[in-house]
This record gives structure tokens, sequence and C-alpha cells, in this order.
């Protein structure tokens, strides 16, 4: 079972820069692939990124490539996404996923944190 917490949300202006964590409980994190989905008002939730249990392997959705940065401490259970050049657009709940497989498809991930409120003004 693993329990995982967002932080490093908030409100800043487009170009702007925000690093998100997530912090996950358990013994066994350094065995799950790991992730965030967004999901903005009135859309659909969306892949954003993901990282293999290692770090050795990064996954980007195209709108978010060249901007955000996944990574992850093994040693301290946690996750991050460095998110640059921000616009208006990834105004969303950002959440961070974890599960064995990992891969693009919401479905794939049995463990979601509860969520934080990026807000980019234009």
């Amino acid at each position: 079972q693993v329990q995982l917490v967002e932080s490093g949300g908030g409100l800043v202006q487009a170009g702007g820069s925000l690093r998100l964590s997530c912090a996950a409980s358990g013994p066994t994190f350094s065995r799950y692939a790991m992730g965030w989905f967004r999901q903005a008002p009135g859309k659909e939730r969306e892949f954003v990124a993901a990282i293999s249990w290692s770090g050795g392997s990064t996954d980007y959705a195209d709108s978010v490539k060249g901007r955000f940065t996944i990574s992850r401490d093994n040693a301290k259970n946690s996750v991050y996404l460095q998110m640059n050049s921000l616009k208006f657009e990834d105004t969303a709940v950002y959440f961070c996923v974890a599960d064995f497989s990992g891969g693009r498809t919401q479905n794939a991930y049995d463990y979601w944190g509860q969520g934080t409120q990026v807000t980019v003004s234009s």
C-alpha cells in the first residue's frame, strides 16, 4: 500500500516556474513507477509525465516536453515535477500517481494523491 501527498502548487505568472513534490509512504517506493497527471476545469484528466522505478527512463506529454522535468529520489521516497516556462493552459490540479507498471494510461496506476492546484495567470 502506498500513500501519496503532493505539495508545491500555487499561483504563478505565465513564464514562471514551480516545483511540485510528491512524498510517498511505504517501504517499497523504489519498486514503483511514478507519474503525474493533471485535470483542468471542464477537461478530461491527462497524462503529464512518468518515470521508471530507477529513474533511468522518463516520458512526457508533447504539451510539456522541453518545459517540465520529472525526477525522483528513492532515498527520500519522493518524486518531483519541475515546471518551467509555465503557460496559462498548464492551469490544473496535478496528481501524483504510483504503480508497478507505469505508462501513460490512468488505469495503469492504482495509487493516487489528492492533488495540488497549479494556477498560471496570463
